[in-house]
């Protein structure tokens, strides 16, 4: 059960920093350059390896003693 959370954690972590990383498209094309340069995607990349762990870090209550009160 603690992977399936973490693995929960990890890929909701993934999907809004892919989320991220497409929202600046809706922008007009001349603001690309800004948001698709090369250190703004390398720092992209770094973030989608190191966020997951921040994130369960965070989330390490829930993980390990899931959602609900133990009596």
């Amino acid at each position: 059960m603690v992977t399936a959370r973490i693995a929960a954690v990890t890929l909701t972590v993934w999907g809004v920093l892919v989320v991220l990383l497409l929202a600046p498209s809706l922008l007009p094309v001349a603001w690309h350059y800004y948001f698709y340069s090369p250190a703004s995607v390398g720092l992209w990349m770094l973030s989608m390896l190191i966020s997951p762990f921040a994130a369960c870090l965070i989330k390490w209550e829930w993980i390990k003693n899931g959602g609900g009160r133990r009596i």
